[in-house]
């Protein structure tokens, strides 16, 4: 534990969930998930080892479990941040986490899961923030599964339509992860001209100290994780209950919803598939 680990630290909802626990062991806890939440960003790999450490301590603690779910993802260990993401949910019936938990499935490849959990959370008309990351998630896992098109709609959709870089504000954090995203795509559907001025954009409006990469074999995933469909290491596996994918109804990329504008109808004839039925778009 380094020496710098206060566990006053931590936000006071998060000391409270902590009373349950034997003061010394509290005390353990705590102070192991303030460097989880101190090195998850730059250090993620070492974050999930204090986040573990927590676990072994008090599994039967959600905002432990959520800590752990949170530290894996960035870590990279998709299997784990879904199992303990969901083990979270749970135990807190909080329903937050859709957009990451859709992203992990997409990076353990399987992208027709990633896409139902996606049009799942998008019927419960969720905020502006947190449709942007689902609707980034699914740009992915239709580019994942050879829907080049129906992702680039996604994309120009949430960027205003047909858009161009001088007419979208990437001041805004999330156009401007939305941008990167979107000059992926363009360069993977060979548009190196277009995908170009995209880059040359996006690079304008990021800070020196991060780097922008852009790759023509996959999309940004949400939140810090790199993506891929390898499967990561299983660790840890507890004994919460991991989601198989044979627990979820799983359409494939069927079932297009309502978006704004035309854009899901577009991607829907673009796939051939059965126009949404007639309603309200979601509120955002």
């Amino acid at each position: 534990m380094p020496d710098w680990a206060d566990p006053r630290d931590l936000d006071r909802s998060v000391r409270a969930a902590l009373r349950g626990l034997e003061p010394r062991n509290a005390e353990r806890v705590a102070g192991h998930l303030v460097v989880a939440g101190t090195l998850v960003d730059d250090r993620p790999e070492e974050a999930l080892a204090h986040a573990r450490a927590a676990r072994d301590r008090a599994s039967r603690v959600a905002v432990v479990r959520e800590a752990v779910g949170v530290a894996a993802y960035h870590a990279g260990d998709y299997a784990e941040a879904a199992r303990e993401l969901r083990a979270y949910r749970r135990m807190s019936g909080d329903e937050g986490y859709r957009a990451v938990l859709a992203d992990c499935e997409r990076a353990l490849g399987r992208p027709e899961v990633a896409l139902r959990l996606v049009r799942e959370a998008l019927t419960d008309r969720p905020d502006e923030g947190e449709t942007v990351e689902l609707r980034l998630v699914e740009a992915g896992a239709r580019a994942d599964l050879g829907e080049l098109p129906a992702a680039r709609l996604v994309l120009e959709g949430l960027l205003g339509g047909r858009p161009r870089p001088e007419s979208v504000d990437l001041t805004d954090p999330a156009l401007l992860r939305v941008a990167t995203a979107y000059a992926d795509l363009l360069a993977a559907g060979g548009e190196e001209e277009l995908a170009g001025a995209w880059q040359a954009a996006v690079a304008e409006h990021t800070p020196e100290e991060s780097d922008v990469e852009f790759s023509e074999e996959e999309l940004p995933v949400t939140g810090d994780a790199t993506g891929g469909t390898g499967s990561p290491a299983d660790a840890g596996a507890g004994e919460t209950e991991v989601l198989d994918v044979d627990d979820v109804d799983d359409e494939g990329a069927g079932g297009a919803y309502d978006f704004t504008g035309d854009v899901e109808a577009e991607v829907a004839e673009l796939l051939g598939e059965d126009a949404p039925a007639e309603g309200p778009a979601p509120g955002h």
